[in-house]
């Protein structure tokens, strides 16, 4: 079905600790935090501004916004769904609240590698449901269900070259050069 990956939802269960010090379920939501676009849609789970993180902490998304890069010192949990490329314009890009993601060239060069892009992040990628290609500046790796990346701030770009739209979870942490 076309563009079924706009309605893609992530479900976030979240635990605590009452007053009288025994573990609930604080919170059982669709995660508030969703934004899709043609590329994907992201549905961001838990944001953590630094580590150590306080027990107590809410989700660290002070407003609310969708954006790609966790906070300087911190990390990202998102569910990421992506629709097959032929529903798509890859030469587009990615995009977030903030607009369309940094090729890290000048004039949103994409070296012919079309939704290239690149973040100042250590991220970890597993796929989840479908496949996923990686192609990278030089090559491009197949991915399926289980598989995991490692993405180390490398120009890259996502490419689903089946029917049916695939589904990954993403750990985003802010790294330096």
């Amino acid at each position: 079905m076309t563009g079924e990956h706009l309605h893609a939802q992530a479900r976030r269960v979240v635990t605590g600790v009452n007053a009288e010090g025994r573990s609930y379920v604080e919170s059982d939501e669709l995660t508030p935090y969703r934004l899709p676009n043609p590329g994907n849609t992201k549905c961001d789970v838990w944001r953590v501004h630094g580590i150590p993180v306080k027990l107590t902490d809410g989700d660290g998304m002070t407003d609310g916004r969708v954006v790609t890069e966790p906070p300087f010192g911190g990390l990202i949990y998102r569910v990421v769904t992506f629709p097959p490329d032929s529903e798509w314009d890859r030469s587009l890009g990615y995009a977030d609240a903030s607009g369309r993601l940094s090729t890290g060239n000048p004039g949103f060069d994409d070296e012919g590698i079309p939704g290239l892009h690149v973040t100042d992040t250590l991220d970890f990628l597993t796929v989840i449901s479908g496949e996923l290609w990686c192609e990278l500046q030089e090559g491009e790796v197949h991915l399926r269900p289980g598989d995991t990346i490692v993405q180390r701030g490398t120009k890259h770009s996502w490419s689903n070259r089946t029917d049916k739209t695939t589904t990954i979870v993403s750990v985003m942490m802010t790294g330096r050069r």
